[in-house]
């Protein structure tokens, strides 16, 4: 069976998007929003490479709270994908959860409620898993928080953290993975990095 790296995509595979004039931080809606990050291609291709294919399993929840249409986040996704497929990685699948629990008035009623996707329930990986039909136990789960850790580990698969060292003051993983122990200490990756390369070096060398 195939061997798998589901990553999440804000702030694993693209940068979120700032308004410098009011400050607002979002996630990409449009084509034109999609930076992928530094360190990103160089790590697919180490992971590529050593024989992984790739998908992406990420939480979207604007639509639900009125910030954007589905259709706008899937035209960011294609975007991401052509651009990673331009430098030679080709990803299998984007597979969005656009719930959210509470959601807004303005959001998408249909989006509103609880679900078995969004992460960290495993659900999202668990659909890859049945589209692709990757074996688990030689697969991972690659995100910037907690609640990829925790749905990959959910999912029976292992898992990697990355934690950019210039993160905002008032996140919680600031300090990296010894801050998530503190606040999660359930909630341990197997490999964690300032960058997808680092992780990448330590997934292909994992025992």
């Amino acid at each position: 069976m195939m061997k798998a790296c589901i990553l999440d995509r804000d702030a694993t595979l693209i940068d979120v998007v700032r308004d410098d004039e009011s400050g607002v931080i979002t996630t990409a809606f449009h084509p034109a929003h999609v930076r992928i990050l530094p360190g990103v291609v160089e790590g697919l291709r180490i992971l590529r490479d050593d024989g992984y294919i790739f998908a992406v399993a990420s939480n979207q929840p604007g639509p639900a709270k009125g910030h954007f249409r589905v259709e706008a986040v899937e035209r960011a996704n294609a975007a991401l994908v052509d651009l990673l497929r331009a430098e030679g990685i080709e990803i299998a699948h984007v597979e969005c959860c656009f719930h959210h629990p509470e959601g807004t008035p303005q959001g998408d009623p249909s989006l509103i409620g609880e679900c078995a996707c969004r992460k960290p329930k495993p659900g999202l990986l668990l659909k890859l898993q049945s589209r692709l039909g990757f074996d688990p136990k030689a697969s991972w789960m690659v995100g910037d928080n907690e609640g990829d850790v925790r749905a990959g580990a959910a999912a029976g698969l292992k898992t990697g953290l990355i934690f950019a060292l210039n993160r905002c003051e008032l996140c919680p993983l600031r300090a990296g993975v010894s801050s998530l122990e503190r606040i999660r200490p359930d909630v341990r990756p197997d490999v964690h990095g300032a960058n997808l390369v680092e992780v990448a070096n330590q997934i292909v060398a994992f025992a």
